[in-house]
């Protein structure tokens, strides 16, 4: 396993060893371990989330507040997603920036996104089925959201506006000025 950083403080690209035959291939998801070690951040999760989502779909900005709060460990099991992390930590010196990368069932990257971002993705693919570790239980009361389209954060999300598929929930969401983080 090899851990690369992003411009984002404390967060993480996940690049798996693969071993490769004719049989097919073989690697580590993921070592709680080696994860610790390589970034010094705590790799216990708790929940696994699985979601399937076709073209356009766009899922966030979304993130858990206060002492619900999780980190996620995210990978795309089929198909192509665009993953995106936004540090919402108003004392770190990367607040209000974002990072994206493309994670594929092919590439087999992850990304770790640490508390108190916010985070999302939409799909590149026909479909895509996606997986979030979490290292804390999920608790419907500590929702919190940012707007997918925010001018403030500029996101590029890969699929025109005019394509998005957007729950109601994320439609409606705050701005990022209004701080529902």
């Amino acid at each position: 396993m090899k851990i690369k950083e992003t411009p984002l403080k404390d967060c993480y690209i996940i690049e798996p060893t693969i071993f490769e035959d004719e049989r097919g291939y073989f690697f580590e998801k993921f070592n709680e371990k080696k994860f610790e070690e390589l970034t010094g951040m705590n790799g216990h999760f708790v929940q696994d989330n699985i979601s399937k989502s076709s073209y356009g779909v766009l899922r966030g900005l979304h993130l858990q507040k206060g002492e619900h709060a999780q980190a996620k460990l995210v990978s795309c099991l089929e198909g192509s997603v665009w993953d995106v992390a936004v540090d919402l930590r108003e004392d770190s010196p990367t607040f209000g920036k974002w990072f994206g990368i493309e994670l594929t069932a092919e590439n087999k990257l992850q990304l770790y996104v640490p508390r108190g971002f916010g985070h999302g993705f939409s799909v590149l693919s026909t479909h895509a089925v996606f997986s979030y570790k979490c290292d804390n239980f999920y608790n419907k009361e500590s929702e919190g959201s940012v707007k997918f389209n925010d001018p403030d954060l500029d996101i590029d999300w890969k699929v025109d506006e005019k394509d998005a598929i957007l729950s109601e929930k994320d439609e409606n969401a705050p701005g990022f000025k209004e701080k529902n983080f």
